[in-house]
């Protein structure tokens, strides 16, 4: 029996249920008409014309129909590649951009396209028409009930100075956990489970910040060959669904019930949920992509076209098109989904991917662009954490310094600096002060503050840390691609021997290197972000492209922990200790001045020799020795009860050269009491008690962090 249809509302859109029926609406300004198809257990289909359209929104609403059931739509209109750049094609089921739930994987078919490809010698079968029906290699949309009992869940609104972010896949971080049940391992239950939340509360982060979760294209075509998947899932499809792979619930709809508990358990263990979001781009590809959504619902007006020849994509994102940002209704999409995030499933913030393709209003990169301004303004994303990964891959794409307020960024100049000052390569003693103390010359000017600065020295993207000192050179022959693929320049030093080797004073510098880039990272100013496993040294074996493997190449090995257990305390004594400093994650910028007329300053640079350091030395790109000072007396900002806040004083002996270096106290800081506190060339770091320093000078191993202590009077 076919469901009745009333004329129902335009807004909200997506499938809304209200206890007795639920409401469809879809946007499409240039189709002829929509179907809206429902579907039953055993997967017949029916089709029912959704009856009224007000402002380019199809909308019905059917009595009855409820939480489970599934459905799809298809939408009439021109086909008209060249002309138009419409691409509407009845004959291929679409996903729902505003589903709240998608059940299952789209599977791999000829029928996914709305060209046929037998004649794929033809450079124009994008033009041609195909006929095939899709419906069986489609997945679903899932209409649910919302409703979820979060009890007393708050947001956290952890203060940006006291975020430490740990980036994680939700399969990968737990798959391989041997204290998580078979039943929930590479699922949302698995990451809420006791086990996987003890490791994030003991190692003292903050913040869980996830690769993407909305629904997204999981078998592309070019990786079905190779038996390979879509792991790290950069091809969304479903903004507001989150991916149904990940759910040990089943594939009804649950998946969103999971999310929510997950994101409480993390919650009430004091850690944000920051998702990295992907709208710059889709899983559609270019004109030669299947047609999942967006394009044919509405091709011209979701995507950015080339003006001259509509046929084809601006792809500033090199996944084969771009959301087009500069449409109204791409824009709300955005923003909907945003405010989903955040009011629906308590979010706490977003990663925006290669977000300089959302300032293009035109071409050019524009921070003043529509997009951020309607966040800046909005009462719902303006409290939340925003950060940008400021580059895309079109000209003029490398933005970092350059996103408006309430915006931090990745900052790769960090992650540059830092990977060349501990090899033996040119690195300007300058840029690599600008990157210990917070990038000021990217981010003060314009009004920010040090936690503009997302520092780190690995991500998904790239070596794990462990790789980055064992390889030279990337090894991504799983791939498929002859290891064309993934960055060739690296900034990465295998120490002597490339890949896994048993030489003793190999694997003693890799540690030490290891626990170089740990230390540097945590206690520079700003906010330090680590990637899942380089805690306890997980590899990936060279490969720095790990997008398509979903396998224990890329899962998380639990049993690293014992192997590199040092690793592992060290990071989480470095983390409480950096929690329990205040001189390490300052509000404000250091400004160099005097204390008091003491001749002491809140900051100080220092020679090996204590003189110090002078304007030739900082273009000095050869100097791999440096002493910083860091005046516990003198932090401005006051706490969150307006306290004056003061801490111990330190002192950090930087030696990235190949021998030991002995450093001299600088005169000014002589009549302080100094103990060490921290060594990177001991396997466990920290000296407990501290050391007391005697005498004026102390000598630095090669490739080591030294930090002296001065308490407090």
């Amino acid at each position: 029996m076919t469901p009745t249809a009333w004329p129902g509302r335009s807004h909200p859109l997506g499938a809304t249920w209200d206890g007795k029926g639920t409401n469809f609406a879809v946007f499409s300004e240039n189709a002829v008409a929509v179907e809206l198809c429902l579907f039953d257990e055993q997967g017949h289909e029916t089709r029912i014309k959704l009856p009224e359209v007000s402002n380019y929104v199809w909308h019905g609403y059917f009595p009855g129909v409820g939480p489970g059931q599934r459905y799809g739509f298809r939408v009439y209109g021109p086909f008209e590649p060249e002309e138009s750049g419409d691409r509407f094609n009845p004959n291929k089921l679409l996903l729902d951009p505003y589903a709240r739930a998608i059940a299952g994987d789209i599977q791999h078919g000829e029928a996914l396209f709305a060209y046929p490809l037998h004649d794929e010698a033809s450079r124009d079968r994008d033009l041609l028409f195909s006929e095939l029906d899709n419906a069986d290699l489609m997945p679903r949309c899932v209409v649910i009930d919302p409703h979820f009992d979060w009890e007393d869940d708050t947001p956290l609104n952890t203060p940006w100075h006291q975020t430490v972010i740990y980036e994680a896949h939700v399969k990968g971080f737990t798959q391989q956990h041997p204290d998580i049940p078979d039943a929930l391992r590479g699922t949302y239950a698995g990451l809420a489970h006791p086990a996987a939340i003890a490791h994030l509360h003991d190692l003292g982060i903050t913040a869980i910040e996830l690769l993407p979760v909305h629904h997204f294209n999981a078998i592309p075509g070019h990786l079905v060959d190779l038996g390979l998947r879509n792991y790290w899932g950069y091809d969304s499809l479903g903004y507001f669904a989150p991916y149904s792979g990940y759910s040990a619930s089943g594939h009804h709809g649950e998946q969103v019930r999971e999310f929510k508990a997950m994101v409480k358990a993390l919650h009430a263990a004091g850690i944000e949920v920051i998702l990295d979001v992907v709208y710059n781009h889709t899983g559609e590809g270019n004109e030669l992509g299947p047609t999942l959504a967006f394009r044919g619902l509405d091709n011209a007006a979701y995507y950015r076209l080339v003006e001259d020849n509509p046929r084809y994509y601006m792809d500033f994102t090199g996944c084969g098109n771009s959301l087009n940002v500069r449409h109204p209704q791409v824009l709300k999409l955005i923003m909907d989904s945003l405010r989903y995030w955040v009011q629906e499933m308590h979010v706490d913030g977003f990663r925006f991917d290669l977000a300089s393709a959302l300032a293009r209003e035109l071409y050019e990169v524009n921070s003043l662009a529509a997009f951020f301004d309607i966040i800046h303004q909005d009462p719902i994303l303006c409290d939340t954490k925003l950060i940008a990964e400021p580059w895309d891959l079109g000209e003029g794409g490398y933005q970092v310094g350059n996103f408006p307020l309430l915006w931090s960024e990745w900052n790769g100049k960090y992650r540059d600096t830092m990977r060349d000052f501990w090899r033996d390569a040119p690195c300007r003693l300058g840029e690599f002060a600008f990157r210990l103390t917070g990038s000021s010359d990217l981010y003060e000017s314009n009004g920010k503050r040090p936690h503009a600065s997302i520092n780190f020295i690995t991500c998904h993207d790239g070596f794990t840390l462990r790789d980055l000192v064992s390889y030279n050179e990337k090894h991504n022959e799983a791939n498929g691609e002859d290891n064309r693929d993934g960055e060739s320049h690296n900034r990465s030093w295998n120490c002597g021997d490339e890949g896994e080797t048993d030489d003793p004073l190999v694997l003693q510098l890799r540690s030490r290197q290891q626990r170089n880039f740990i230390a540097t990272l945590l206690l520079s100013q700003g906010v330090p972000m680590i990637l899942a496993g380089d805690e306890f040294g997980r590899t990936q074996r060279g490969n720095n492209n790990t997008y398509c493997q979903d396998n224990e190449l890329s899962w998380l090995d639990w049993s690293l922990r014992e192997c590199y257990g040092d690793l592992l305390s060290f990071t989480q004594k470095l983390l409480h200790f950096r929690r329990r400093h205040p001189i390490f994650r300052r509000r404000d910028w250091f400004q160099g001045r005097d204390i008091h007329g003491s001749g002491i300053h809140d900051l100080g640079w220092f020679n090996p020799d204590g003189t110090a350091s002078s304007d030739d030395d900082w273009h000095d790109g050869l100097t791999k020795a440096i002493a910083v000072f860091l005046n516990g007396e003198a932090i401005p900002s006051p706490d969150h009860h307006g306290n004056r806040v003061v801490d111990d004083s330190f002192l950090m002996l930087f030696n990235a050269q190949a021998e030991a270096q002995p450093f001299v106290i600088a005169d000014v800081l002589k009549t302080r009491p100094w103990a060490i506190a921290l060594d990177t060339k001991l396997d466990e770091g920290f000296i407990d008690p501290p050391q007391t320093v005697s005498g004026d000078t102390v000598v630095v191993a090669a490739r080591s962090l030294l930090l002296l202590e001065s308490p407090h009077p």
